[in-house]
């Protein structure tokens, strides 16, 4: 109720403004957010959002028209149309996932994916006897790979996991935390940005209604994350990668909620720096 107030006070003051920036830290957004849309009418939403940069998931078709997916695998004539549809709407794509290959030359044909697209950070949860190739092919083409958590008891919901699966690896390997998930494992989501300081790449944005699998997201600050200790967890950071909205709920009218949770990123992000 605190962090509501909060947020109609500033709002009533005129202070706010509804930007996807907020000083240093930036929003994307996460296609699986628009995934009972087309890609470019997720484009087009996002262009009219004011949202910048996109993480791709595999399997979204490119048009009501055009069955083709943005699966790695896709042409080298397909990746050029797919830049050009981007540049058109002004939208980077930054991140690619959520995606985990079985094999080293699905790996390596995602790789080259990445590199072709300029895309930075893979999002993954792969099985953990591949992450030493993983690695490898992380240093070979300077990109990341950042291991992302689903729910308890998938392959890496507990920050401890992720932390044990990095040991010893280079750089180029982190985490991508869905605050989220964690809190709908039962976890504490500032506590567990503790754990993972120093690697993680990027958030997964979304608040949720309860502390278990059944909850399911709701407008930021609506919810039980306490987002004052989040975003002040990660000022002490420093944190400079991008928070990437996935609202999961109200999928055919994503657009009312998404305007709200900027507002809401917005203003409680001005209250902590």
């Amino acid at each position: 109720m605190k962090r509501i107030l909060l947020v109609m006070m500033i709002i009533s003051s005129g202070i706010l403004a509804n930007t996807a920036q907020a000083g240093n830290w930036e929003i994307a957004a996460q296609a699986w957010t628009f995934h009972k849309f087309t890609l470019t009418e997720t484009l087009e939403k996002m262009e009219q959002l004011d949202i910048r940069y996109i993480e791709l998931f595999p399997k979204q078709k490119f048009s009501p028209t055009d069955d083709r997916t943005t699966h790695f695998s896709m042409s080298e004539e397909q990746r050029e149309y797919l830049k050009t549809l981007l540049k058109k709407h002004k939208i980077k794509v930054t991140s690619y996932g959520v995606i985990s290959p079985q094999k080293e030359e699905e790996w390596k044909q995602l790789f080259e994916f990445a590199k072709a697209m300029g895309i930075k950070t893979i999002v993954s949860e792969p099985k953990q006897e591949l992450l030493p190739m993983i690695d490898k092919l992380c240093v070979k083409y300077k990109i990341r790979v950042a291991l992302h958590n689903h729910p308890d008891p998938t392959r890496y919901w507990d920050p401890e996991i992720v932390l044990k699966a990095l040991e010893g690896r280079s750089e180029y390997m982190g985490a991508c935390t869905d605050v989220g998930h964690w809190t709908r494992s039962g976890l504490d989501a500032t506590e567990c940005l503790k754990k993972l300081e120093g690697k993680i790449f990027e958030i997964h944005m979304k608040d949720v209604n309860k502390t278990t699998t059944e909850g399911h997201a709701v407008v930021w600050g609506e919810g039980v994350i306490d987002w004052t200790k989040v975003f002040g967890e990660l000022k002490r950071q420093n944190f400079k990668g991008k928070f990437v909205i996935e609202h999961e709920y109200n999928w055919t009218k994503p657009v009312p909620d998404l305007k709200k949770n900027l507002e809401f990123f917005s203003t409680a992000t001005k209250a902590i720096k």
